[in-house]
């Protein structure tokens, strides 16, 4: 497995990161809470990523109510291992809970992060959304005081855009990149190179929609992303998108691969990328993104890959 270091942040992460975002619940959605992977499940999945050597694990507080964090929490004591943690604030953590990005609630969110997951300091810690009822001084302010103290290694900001990162001086970028969602490409991007910040993009497969199990015509699998929470996603649906992924499966074919490997193995080859968030369902399903690794497309290869959806 191949490690590189988190930009401005000296921590090193390995260039696939296991997201946890279905151990306990669907994201951080209260509507799911108690559904998505089990416990024993998520077990499974971290034992499988961490014999592949994928050494770095991404969670939020928010996520399943809780319970992904305490579902690694006690994974780690089980294992006896210790892998680069990531979490994150700013979802409520049930119905009508408080959220957001104040100075209060942050540092009483981190306590709780720690106290679930079972240590003393989170490795690297995001701020989950933008706060429009909090300035962004106040939100940068109180995670660099977590730093200063040792609550936590480093700080970046998840979901955001362009003026955040401006004002925010994040030390790394956590956003939704890749192949049918190239947004950041125009903002995010081109500060996170001028100014030497990492990157970690999650949705590497657009919910699913890279790896051809959408098609023209046909309802969307049972227990696919489309059925849970299609949102993010509905806007797809069009004969644009079908054409594209059509062409490109074709274009994965001829190199002998999966389309969900070629998806995985563009966003590798980008410059920009220091690592990629994978979320996995089950132990089989982190096979394609290994797979990508060992792909290595040349500069010329992924512009061709591009090209198919421009």
């Amino acid at each position: 497995m191949e490690h590189q270091r988190l930009g401005r942040t000296g921590i090193e992460v390995s260039r696939l990161i296991l997201g946890c975002g279905n151990f306990g619940g669907i994201g951080s959605s209260p509507a799911f809470f108690g559904r998505g992977e089990t416990e024993e499940q998520a077990g499974a999945i971290m034992d499988a990523a961490w014999e592949a050597g994928i050494t770095t694990y991404d969670s939020a507080d928010a996520y399943g109510g809780g319970r992904s964090e305490t579902f690694i929490g006690n994974w780690l004591r089980s294992r006896g291992v210790r892998p680069v943690l990531t979490t994150k604030t700013f979802n409520p953590m049930e119905e009508d809970a408080d959220s957001g990005l104040s100075r209060e609630r942050i540092r009483r969110q981190i306590e709780t992060s720690l106290e679930r997951l079972g240590v003393e300091q989170v490795d690297l810690y995001l701020s989950h959304a933008m706060d429009p009822a909090t300035p962004v001084a106040e939100t940068a302010a109180a995670l660099d005081e977590l730093q200063r103290d040792g609550t936590i290694g480093a700080w970046g900001g998840s979901n955001v855009d362009a003026p955040w990162v401006e004002e925010a001086r994040p030390a790394w970028v956590q956003n939704s990149y890749s192949l049918l969602d190239r947004e950041d490409e125009s903002g995010v991007i081109p500060i996170c190179a001028r100014e030497g910040l990492g990157y970690t993009p999650f949705s590497p497969l657009a919910g699913g929609w890279l790896t051809a199990k959408y098609r023209r015509g046909e309802e969307s699998p049972a227990g696919s992303r489309m059925t849970f929470r299609p949102e993010p996603y509905e806007h797809l649906q069009n004969d644009r998108t079908y054409d594209s992924l059509e062409a490109f499966e074709v274009l994965a074919a001829e190199r002998e691969t999966t389309p969900a490997t070629l998806a995985l193995a563009w966003l590798l080859a980008q410059p920009h990328v220091t690592a990629v968030v994978l979320g996995a369902r089950r132990p089989e399903q982190l096979r394609p993104a290994l797979d990508a690794l060992e792909l290595q497309l040349s500069p010329e290869e992924a512009e061709t890959v591009a090209a198919v959806f421009e």
